[in-house]
């Protein structure tokens, strides 16, 4: 099986354990499109347009537009988005983007409360000091974007800041993401449903440069 073919097999297995699991109650299965010239993309089927998330707008807006498109691989109970799209050329990866939107509202709550107050895994969702913002892995190979520290090839952004950008050591496979999140914003459900992520027995190489390792980074392995 080819490279973006098992990404795209395990981002579907991904998807259903978490469905499964009950953890999303929508979802949109990866598609896989011969761009020609030898690029694949992974991406998200039946989605709208996403470019809204770049531009000048505010979160509520980003998010309104990015629901709305069901730009999303699945949604989690409390309207988080995740996002999982990949791009390979001649079989090797040149660039991704895995991005969790968290939900800037409360009318789920609100109409539904029993949800929350009897599950602990959304138990912060009530909590008035949470300031939800997007979280973002890019990676990106083409040579005009890349520099080194201030654009790496592989990097986290947090909340929209632009020259946001901290070093990864390499390119995330998407349980490596998808466990990020769990673990992060859902660590009840991480705790308790860990192994419903499943994972393979390869990893992307590693793209970070020396002078990235000895600024604060980010390391994942198998």
């Amino acid at each position: 099986m080819s490279r973006p073919k098992e990404i795209r097999s395990l981002i579907e297995k991904i998807t259903a354990e978490m469905v499964g699991a009950s953890l999303c109650n929508r979802q949109n299965f990866p598609s896989m499109t011969d761009l020609g010239g030898g690029i694949t993309e992974i991406g998200i089927t039946q989605s709208g347009a996403i470019g809204v998330a770049l531009k000048n707008e505010s979160y509520p807006v980003i998010y309104r537009a990015l629901d709305e498109a069901q730009a999303y691989n699945f949604q989690m109970l409390d309207g988080g988005l995740v996002q999982m799209m990949y791009r390979f050329e001649k079989k090797e990866i040149v660039a991704h983007r895995l991005a969790f939107f968290p939900s800037p509202f409360l009318e789920e709550f609100q109409n539904n409360p029993d949800i929350y107050i009897e599950d602990e895994v959304y138990a912060e969702v009530v909590m008035k000091n949470i300031v939800p913002f997007p979280v973002r892995f890019d990676f990106d190979t083409r040579a005009y974007v890349v520099v080194e520290i201030d654009h790496p090839q592989s990097h986290l952004t947090l909340g929209q800041y632009k020259n946001c950008r901290i070093p990864v050591c390499s390119p995330l496979m998407p349980h490596h993401f998808v466990g990020f999140v769990l673990r992060n914003f859902y660590n009840t459900a991480f705790n308790k449903y860990s192994d419903c992520v499943p994972g393979c027995s390869w990893s992307f190489g590693r793209t970070i440069t020396r002078n990235e390792e000895k600024i604060p980074h980010l390391v994942c392995s198998l």
